[in-house]
């Protein structure tokens, strides 16, 4: 069984005391009353990484990263290691999120490495992948994300694809407020499942979480979760509030 997995990306986000008291009520939040079949995962920036996994080592939250090199160690400044990640616990790594892509020029080649580099040190990718709004109204936006994932992933062998998280974010819909209606949703996680059987067969394809992500909020979250191939969100803005941050988690 699939796990289900409510992700927090906060982004460029909170200073280091909002960062302390967000985690803290999230905790705090949680510990009371949450589903407890659903993984959250929180992703602040990386300077709070250590706070959030001592603030967490007492419940069930686990921590990830927003980013990380595709390089081992070395004279690389400003950037961050797998292995440091992994030396403060961090279990989680976004990888490919639209905003790298666009921003950073982050290539499939590059995003192949990255993955390499945290599976290497026992941390689980979460691997995105979504169209441009012009790409779907050409209708497009299958051939775009299939070529984002076997570009990046289908290299991998079947265990190591076992272990990666696939996130689905319209890019057209990030912080945009414009959300994929339900029926959008469902269509192109089934057929990342389809492309994913192919590859790997039908019991890895049936074990894969596939995450929606793009303008995902408490309003909304209970239908898009309700879809068979929907497994959960990664979160954006609404993961900077704690209630409305539980509040997706509890509409399992």
């Amino acid at each position: 069984m699939r796990k289900k997995i409510v992700a927090g990306n906060w982004k460029m986000n909170k200073t280091f005391s909002e960062a302390d008291d967000l985690i803290f009520k999230i905790s705090e939040l949680i510990n009371e009353n949450y589903p407890m079949d659903v993984m959250v995962v929180v992703c602040p920036p990386f300077p709070y990484l250590e706070l959030a996994t001592d603030l967490t080592q007492d419940n069930d939250i686990s921590i990830g990263a927003q980013n990380v090199s595709n390089h081992d160690s070395g004279a690389y400044t400003g950037e961050v290691a797998a292995a440091m990640l992994k030396s403060i616990d961090v279990e989680y790594c976004i990888i490919g999120h639209s905003e790298r892509r666009k921003y950073f020029n982050e290539s499939s080649k590059l995003l192949a490495e990255k993955v390499n580099i945290l599976l290497k040190n026992d941390i689980i990718p979460i691997f995105c992948c979504g169209e441009l709004l012009p790409e779907r109204e050409a209708n497009n936006h299958f051939n775009i994300v299939e070529k984002q994932i076997t570009d990046a992933l289908w290299h991998l062998d079947s265990e190591q694809f076992k272990k990666i998280v696939l996130a689905y974010e319209p890019v057209w819909a990030i912080g945009t407020g414009v959300n994929a209606t339900p029926e959008q949703a469902q269509e192109m996680h089934a057929f990342i499942r389809g492309i994913i059987s192919t590859k790997y067969g039908t019991e890895v394809a049936e074990n894969t979480t596939i995450l929606y992500g793009g303008s995902c909020n408490s309003k909304n979250a209970k239908e898009l979760f309700a879809n068979p191939d929907v497994d959960g969100g990664l979160i954006g803005g609404a993961s900077l509030k704690a209630e409305e941050f539980v509040k997706i988690i509890e509409s399992f």
